[in-house]
């Protein structure tokens, strides 16, 4: 692999190929195919399993699917992977591919809380025809694992929840149907029914991965999401602005744990079973994370505000939630996450300086 790397994102790759947790070996000579490579997720997915590759000598052949072609080449001059560009709406183009997928990590999606509610169209269909169409590439190309890239959001609102209250993967609440917001958590609640009816109806070895929002060394700099507006304040010096009064209780994981979680779920999880993804440590109300970063990060030198926009109704955000994930069914599996909150935002911090 390739790769101009940055100390705290390598030490990522690193620490997450050394999990003597994963079998890597069963791995060896495999196929693994992932959609949304150019994200986040996807792509610290690939650059871990191209590490993993060289580290084990697997001889993996790993071939990424996404939209954007730019990013796309750049993902493989770094990592030495395939790349196909295309529309997930669509049919995926098989011409390239070979006969057998063994792996596929489902990871495509709309995640920009302002698309939610402008385009929730797209979102719902991205989610919903891109799924199909991975689904039956999958059937197609005889997958011997699949995993689905859910999310936290699926769980709605909880009736009766406190802040103590623990949800496990089998507690869903509430979701609003009206709400143009809800287009996001309602087709992944549909995508998830969707691998389950493959399951039931073909045998299909689905598992379905909940992800808390992730976020450490490799985030992009222009990430939309609150905890990135935060982490800019705090780079460039400034009080940390909240748009509401920060009730809202978050879930966190960093993202080379998240990764760490999913090929855990890939290689050993159960056929049928979702599981949660989060570090429960790093669980706190959007007001105390703010907090945190000002005070244990950046050692008091920055304040915390509210000031709500004008315009907050365009800008996405969930409906406040108040309980914390569950992740006993995934630590069964032998997974435990690595770094804490305060953590996540200092290495995510030192990831920004260093490129």
């Amino acid at each position: 692999m390739s790769v101009n790397a940055f100390s705290a994102f390598m030490e990522d790759i690193e620490q997450a190929v050394s999990d003597k947790n994963i079998p890597w070996r069963d791995m060896s000579e495999a196929t693994v195919f992932i959609t949304g490579v150019t994200g986040l997720i996807g792509s610290a997915l690939v650059s871990i399993l191209a590490f993993a590759n060289e580290k084990y000598w697997l001889d993996l052949r790993i071939i990424g699917h996404g939209r954007n072609a730019a990013k796309g080449d750049a993902l493989c001059k770094r990592c030495e992977i395939e790349f196909i560009g295309s529309d997930i709406r669509r049919p995926i183009p098989t011409e390239t591919l070979p006969q057998k997928l063994d792996y596929i990590f489902h990871c495509a999606a709309i995640t920009k809380s302002a698309d939610m509610v402008a385009k929730p169209v797209e979102v719902i269909t991205t989610a919903i025809d891109g799924t199909r169409n991975v689904l039956e590439l999958a059937r197609d190309r005889h997958c011997g694992s699949f995993v689905y890239l859910s999310s936290m959001e699926v769980y709605g609102e909880i009736y009766g929840q406190t802040e103590a209250r623990e949800v496990a993967e089998t507690d869903l609440g509430y979701l609003d149907l009206s709400n143009p917001r809800s287009s996001y958590p309602e087709s992944k609640r549909c995508c998830e029914l969707l691998c389950a009816a493959h399951a039931s109806q073909h045998g299909f070895p689905v598992k379905i991965a909940r992800l808390a929002q992730t976020f450490g060394a490799g985030t992009p700099r222009n990430d939309t999401r609150v905890f990135a507006q935060f982490a800019r304040s705090a780079a460039a010096g400034n009080e940390i602005e909240l748009h509401t009064e920060g009730k809202s209780r978050g879930n966190y994981c960093y993202t080379a744990d998240a990764v760490r979680g999913l090929l855990t779920i890939l290689l050993k999880g159960g056929d049928g079973e979702a599981y949660n993804v989060a570090n429960p440590e790093a669980s706190m109300t959007i007001r105390e994370m703010a907090g945190l970063l000002a005070d244990a990060v950046c050692g008091g030198k920055i304040k915390v505000k509210v000031k709500t926009p004008e315009d907050i109704e365009k800008r996405g955000y969930a409906p406040d939630t108040g309980f914390r994930l569950n992740t006993d069914k995934l630590n069964a599996l032998g997974w435990t996450p690595m770094y804490g909150l305060s953590e996540m935002y200092k290495r995510m911090l030192s990831d920004w300086l260093e490129r």
